[in-house]
């Protein structure tokens, strides 16, 4: 039962943890090489990894993709930690609209026309930050939807992730509080009613002894009454 528990509690662990690196943000240091729109065909397997039609539009199974070509430095935890060497990725942009994830994105067109004049070569580079949540999977076709972008200095910029910072901070008070909430409860309320359960319990298993105590009397008494009989035959 406890190796049960314990799966249980790593599947959970994993599907939480997933959903939240899949949902926050994350920041990467890119280098626009250029931005392009093409056509979307959706399947069963994908669609769940794209939001809704951009805000005023029908919503279809194939529209258009707006997509920002980049050449990112590469990092480690949620872009914690920088490291020291650089690939390519490819980013959608798209409207998340009021539906989740709540970053209530609208403005895809802006952010298509600012990734533009972001554009750059090796031999003038610039550097921008692209703030973006999701994840890249080649063989389904997934890209990161871009929220944000902006010019930095140069590739070596630290970024700090305040938000997702503050978030987990937020959701560590937030499971003590909870768990202090629950265990008041539970001495106030759960535990009084468990006692009195087995006051009941008890009390039932005293009546049903007595009532078999009583039982056992009244088929020895019958079992006496028969044997006076047979002693007078």
């Amino acid at each position: 039962m406890q190796r049960i528990k314990t799966i249980l509690k790593v599947i959970l662990f994993v599907l939480v943890g997933g959903l939240l690196h899949y949902v926050l943000p994350q920041h990467d240091i890119v280098r626009v090489t250029s931005t392009e729109i093409i056509r979307m065909d959706f399947t069963s397997f994908n669609r769940l990894f794209y939001a809704q039609a951009d805000s005023g539009n029908a919503e279809n199974t194939t529209r258009d993709m707006r997509l920002i070509n980049t050449e990112r430095k590469k990092t480690f935890l949620l872009g914690f930690i920088p490291r020291d060497a650089t690939g390519v990725m490819v980013y959608r942009n798209e409207d998340t609209g009021w539906i989740w994830p709540p970053y209530f994105k609208f403005d895809s067109s802006n952010l298509q026309a600012e990734a533009a004049a972001l554009i750059s070569n090796t031999a003038d580079e610039k550097w921008a930050v692209i703030t973006h949540y999701g994840w890249r999977n080649k063989f389904l076709s997934v890209y990161p939807n871009a929220v944000g972008i902006r010019e930095v200095s140069g590739p070596d910029v630290r970024i700090i992730p305040w938000f997702n910072i503050f978030f987990f901070i937020f959701l560590i008070i937030a499971y003590f509080f909870i768990r202090a909430m629950w265990r008041q409860f539970r001495e106030r309320s759960v535990d009084p009613l468990l006692e009195d359960a087995g006051e009941v319990w008890d009390k039932v298993d005293d009546h049903a002894d007595a009532a078999k105590a009583q039982a056992r009397g009244f088929i020895g008494r019958i079992k006496a009454w028969l044997e006076t009989w047979r002693s007078k035959k």
